[in-house]
């Protein structure tokens, strides 16, 4: 819930608010709960919608593309170019459209299956397909293009 709010807010104090509102909102629900079939593709989905609201209220700046495996040495050069690569990952995510990044980070980041993502982003599996192919070729593009 944590990584997904924080996906589409970019900011982690939004984040952990909407993981509250979203824990919040499903204790209200009390045994209503209970007759929901899917219940991580349920709570995945009111936790998207929660962060949409809020995203739509306020916009704000990222810090979330940590841990991605790039190669690293000891030295400062390789430190720095390491760096460097996550702010430019950073920054071509940030400019992705909302559907494309959610996609992107429920597939690539979080191992998410297309159907799951679907039943997530209300959307045909077919349309998470085209919104992570979409996503990629547009972080290549971005990514090509400042090297």
């Amino acid at each position: 819930m944590y990584r997904l709010a924080l996906r589409i807010t970019l900011n982690s104090q939004e984040a952990e608010d909407v993981v509250q509102d979203t824990i919040i909102k499903l204790w209200k629900m009390g045994d209503k709960f209970d007759q929901v079939e899917n219940t991580e593709a349920y709570v995945l989905r009111m936790t998207r919608n929660l962060a949409l609201d809020r995203q739509r209220l306020k916009v704000n700046q990222s810090e979330s593309i940590e841990g991605m495996d790039f190669q690293s040495s000891s030295s400062i050069e390789s430190s720095i170019e390491h760096n460097e690569q996550i702010d430019n990952i950073r920054k071509a995510m940030e400019q992705l459209p909302e559907k494309q990044r959610v996609a992107m980070q429920l597939r690539d980041f979080e191992g998410r299956s297309y159907k799951d993502i679907a039943e997530i982003m209300d959307i045909t599996e077919d349309q998470v397909k085209v919104n992570i192919f979409r996503a990629r070729q547009a972080l290549k593009a971005r990514i090509q293009n400042v090297l």
